[in-house]
Parts: structure tokens; C-alpha cells; sequence
């Protein structure tokens, strides 16, 4: 979830956007309370409220568990919306009645937001704590404002994503630090180990499935640690980034662990990989281009003993 909440800290007019997006559901259903939220695998986040509405109990910045969100059964499949005109009256299934009673809500419009390739991004919502009225033109020129925001939102994730890979790309690292404000944290700088006979023998339509199945293993990697991402810089350099403080101990079990998975495969063709580490403290001066090179030399001594393995600088 706070890597999500960072890239879209990043997405170009992110916040005047989503304001002006609840603007203008405001301006459709007055009466409201209009909220933005942004899901993850386990959890809803309140991006935005349009106001604040003390005797309704939702906050800017909540965090709700998926499970116990109403919002978890809006119709994403069919781009549906979830509509309760009157929750005591029309809600059928009481665990849904009993969370939105719980926060005093008595009517709510749930809107799917997806991206083009069918990802959840997460709902629009409008709620009162009285019954409502909902129109049908009202809720189809919602739903058109949110499919203008998914659009706008799918431009900003080509603009900080790897097409073939949908990691993150250079320009997502690079913006990341140009924020001054770092912690302790440690960069891997990967190079695949014979990817260019992949290329050579099996063609580059191979060699595109081996960049993606590389990526799914990273990404499986960095879910695992707290405030981690991966990055595609280009051709078969990879970076992971970690914004922690780890023993030698913890660095060398993180760094087996990218070693096996990427040597680890059941098909013809095989890489692997060799990393250069480099880790860094807030109180030094924290340039990309110097972590870049010391990373590079630091993966050059590792090519040199006998690749499929890693070296710290």
C-alpha cells in the first residue's frame, strides 16, 4: 500500500485532480459525502474526502481491511455500481448492513475504478446518513467522471511503468530520489547471466517472456519486504530498491534469495543473475548517479567471480 500511495504522490497533478474529480460529484449529487479510495490485496485507503461530515464515520486517510469493506463488493467484473438507496430497507445482507449502519451511513453508491487492463484501483463512493435518492442520470455521469480518471490514471502509470514488464522504470527512480527526505535503505543493481544466448537461440520473443517472468519473481520478492519496489532500467538491468536498515546477515540472505529464484527455472532455456549492492544512510548525501555507479563496480566484481552470485561495494 505505501508504495502505491508514493507513486501516485508522484503521478503529475495527482491531488488537484482527484479534488476536481470530487468537485464535480459534488456538484452532481450535492446532498453527498463523496470519498476517493485506492485498494491494495489486503486493505482499502481514503484518498480524498470531498468534506468532512463529523456524524459520518469516515476520515481521510483511513485505513480499512478489504474483508470489512463495503466497498470490496462493488461489481468490478462487470464495471457495475453497488447502490443503497435506503440501507435498512434495501440491503438485504446484513454483514454489509451492519458495517455501513456502523459508520452511519443509511445510503451509499459504490463506483468501480479500474484501469485498461482490467486492474482494481478502487471506488468513488457517494454516502448520506439519510435515505437518498438516487437517479440513474446522475449515476451515469459518475460514472463518466470516473472513467475519465481511470483514463488519466492509466496515462500516469506509462508515464512511471515498464511496458513489458510493468515494473517500475528509470524515471520512477529517478524521481524517487529527487525527494530529499531518505532513510537507510540499499540498492541492487542486476544484470542477467546469458540472456543474450536466450536471445540468440530461442529469439526475442522468448527473450520478452523471460524479462516478464524475471519481473513476476522480483515483484514476488520486494511484496515480501516493507517499503520495496522493483525496477526494469532497461534491456536485462534490473534494480530493486529497499528503504530499510539491515544487518550484513539480512542483506546477504535478501540477496541469496533473488540469486535462487533467478536461477531457478523449468525450461529450456536458463540465466540468472549477478547483483551489485550497495547500501546507503540518511545522514550522507544520497545521489542516484553515485549509488548507480558504486552498484555498478560492485556488480562488475561479482560478473568476475564466476557470475550468479553478488558483491557489496
Amino acid at each position: 500500500m505505501e508504495t502505491l500511495l508514493e507513486e501516485l504522490q508522484r503521478y503529475k497533478n495527482f491531488d488537484e485532480l482527484a479534488n476536481d474529480v470530487l468537485d464535480l460529484a459534488k456538484a452532481i449529487l450535492p446532498e453527498q459525502l463523496f470519498y476517493l479510495s485506492v485498494f491494495s490485496d489486503t486493505q482499502q485507503f481514503i484518498l480524498r474526502l470531498s468534506n468532512e461530515r463529523k456524524n459520518i464515520h469516515i476520515t481521510e486517510g483511513m485505513i480499512i481491511d478489504l474483508n470489512q469493506s463495503v466497498c470490496k463488493r462493488v461489481n468490478f467484473e462487470k464495471n457495475q455500481p453497488l447502490i443503497y438507496e435506503d440501507v435498512n430497507k434495501n440491503c438485504s445482507i446484513d454483514e454489509v448492513k451492519m458495517l455501513l449502519n456502523g459508520a452511519n451511513i443509511q445510503s451509499y453508491l459504490g463506483l468501480p475504478i479500474s484501469l485498461t487492463n482490467g486492474e482494481k484501483f478502487g471506488t468513488l463512493c457517494a454516502v448520506n446518513d439519510e435515505a437518498s435518492l438516487l437517479d440513474k442520470k446522475s449515476i451515469d455521469l459518475l460514472q463518466r467522471i470516473v472513467k475519465l480518471f481511470s483514463y488519466y490514471l492509466d496515462l500516469e502509470r506509462f508515464a512511471w511503468k515498464d511496458m513489458l514488464t510493468e515494473l517500475y522504470n528509470r524515471r520512477y527512480l529517478t524521481q524517487y530520489f529527487e525527494d530529499p527526505q531518505h532513510q537507510n535503505g540499499a540498492l541492487f543493481f542486476l544484470d542477467l547471466d546469458g540472456f543474450k544466448k536466450v536471445n540468440d537461440v530461442y529469439g526475442h520473443d522468448t527473450g520478452d517472456v523471460v524479462l516478464q517472468e524475471v519481473a513476476s519473481k522480483l515483484q514476488l520478492i520486494v511484496d515480501e519486504q516493507k517499503d520495496a519496489f522493483a525496477v526494469r532500467l532497461g534491456g536485462d538491468e534490473f534494480v530493486l530498491h529497499f528503504s530499510q536498515t539491515n544487518s550484513q546477515q539480512e542483506w546477504d540472505k535478501i540477496a541469496n534469495q533473488v540469486v535462487n529464484a533467478l536461477s531457478t527455472w523449468d525450461t529450456p532455456y536458463k540465466v540468472s543473475t549477478s547483483i551489485g549492492i550497495v547500501t546507503y544512510e540518511e545522514d550522507n548525501d544520497v545521489s542516484l548517479t553515485n549509488l548507480l555507479q558504486h552498484a555498478d563496480k560492485a556488480l562488475y566484481h561479482a560478473k568476475a567471480s564466476g557470475k550468479n552470485t553478488f558483491s557489496f561495494f
